[in-house]
């Protein structure tokens, strides 16, 4: 949500990572190190399908998270989150096909050279 897409997550694969796979941008700084915060999402239904977060996620959310989002405990780092089932449901601002000049999408190596 707001998307209404729907993704194919393998087993062990991120939520975030399954998005990468399949052509989306899930907006991120440290691609899957839980330290940017970036990824952040909320379930919204579903919450029985969630692999329950583990300590990394836990101190993330925890020590760099604000206000009332540090407590909620329906927020979860897409970068960590995993899933058991086809339940699960999020909502996620900034979620959006991957289109070739999108920043986020380079790598070091196709990034422009600057002058």
């Amino acid at each position: 949500m707001p998307a209404d897409v729907e993704l194919e997550v393998n087993p062990g694969e991120s939520v975030a990572e399954a998005a990468w796979r399949q052509g989306w941008v899930w907006p991120t700084q440290c691609w899957g190190q839980a330290d940017c915060l970036s990824c952040f999402t909320r379930i919204v239904d579903g919450e029985q399908d969630a692999v329950p977060a583990e300590d990394l996620e836990l101190d993330a959310i925890r020590l760099k998270m604000t206000g009332k989002m540090r407590t909620d405990g329906q927020v979860r780092l897409a970068c960590q989150l995993r899933c058991t089932g086809t339940a699960l449901v999020l909502e996620k601002r900034g979620f959006r096909r991957e289109i070739p000049e999108d920043n986020n999408m380079l790598t070091a190596e196709a990034e422009p050279s600057r002058a």
